[in-house]
């Protein structure tokens, strides 16, 4: 298994959990609330492991287009988590989770336009098993 695979597979394992215990945070506060006090802790946690593994010196190697698209990303990002807390809060995070996933089906397109990743038969089929799924959970039973 190659080592970003590895990585995948452990941000995978953090990111369901994260979901859970994030429902769970969130029984006596609003979800703009615990959004803020958990994206505290993640500043926190990223700062020490810049600091631990001396990462700082790749600031100087930033470009002012790196700068910005790390921006536009941190946008989408606080977007994303606020619709995304808003929606475990008062939905079933099962469900919430499950749809949420399905930006894959945005990251692949934007990945084969913008980054010309290749394209294959595997992906296009995994991409339309997640919009079915995502269409059985959002079918009304």
């Amino acid at each position: 298994m190659k080592q970003y695979q590895i990585f995948a597979l452990i941000s995978m394992f953090f990111a369901g959990l994260t979901s859970v215990v994030a429902k769970a945070g969130l029984k006596n506060v609003a979800a703009d609330t615990g959004l803020a006090i958990r994206t505290s802790f993640v500043f926190g946690f990223i700062w020490f492991n810049i600091i631990v593994f001396s990462n700082y010196k790749d600031f100087s190697n930033l470009t002012t287009k790196d700068i910005m698209l790390l921006a536009v990303s941190a946008a989408t990002t606080a977007i994303s988590w606020v619709f995304y807390y808003r929606a475990i809060k008062i939905g079933t995070i099962s469900e919430v989770a499950l749809i949420d996933k399905g930006s894959i089906i945005i990251t692949l397109i934007l990945s084969f336009i913008f980054l010309n990743e290749q394209f294959s038969w595997r992906v296009a089929l995994g991409g339309l098993m997640i919009i079915g799924g995502i269409l059985i959970l959002t079918m009304k039973s």
